[in-house]
């Protein structure tokens, strides 16, 4: 099985959901300063979209300067994003530019810290996910 790797802003919204999955996940720190998790295996990006009304910037600079390393950006097996449905098209964008960016797929986008539907939606769905992951490399 894969893990998972997040990063939340100070408002907390998508660490409250990670937190709520119940899945052991390394965070990306806020500040630059801070070291970055070096996965070992296989992971899932959780990442918020921070996109001006354009949808410039919707990857956090701290997404950016954590996938620009080439080993943990080759272990990167999906995408879930989070976003605010109030800024339409933006919504979750930063999930789509990663995902493009790094050749994987979006498996998930929620609102805000999501809700309970997100929740098992997601935890089934990760489950499902690594299985068939499992299954190729066999």
């Amino acid at each position: 099985m894969g893990g998972l790797v997040y990063y939340s802003s100070r408002s907390g919204n998508t660490h409250r959901f990670v937190t709520r999955l119940g899945i052991a996940a390394a965070r990306i720190p806020i500040s630059p300063g801070d070291p970055m998790p070096a996965p070992s295996q296989p992971f899932v990006l959780v990442l918020p979209t921070y996109a001006d009304g354009e949808g410039r910037g919707a990857v956090p600079k701290q997404v950016i300067r954590f996938l620009n390393d080439p080993d943990r950006r080759q272990k990167l097996r999906g995408v879930i994003a989070a976003g605010n449905r109030n800024f339409g098209t933006t919504f979750a964008l930063a999930g789509d530019v990663v995902a493009q960016k790094c050749a994987v797929p979006v498996l998930y986008r929620f609102e805000l810290a999501g809700s309970e539907t997100d929740l098992a939606r997601v935890t089934e769905g990760l489950d499902r996910f690594w299985k068939a992951q499992l299954s190729t490399v066999i």
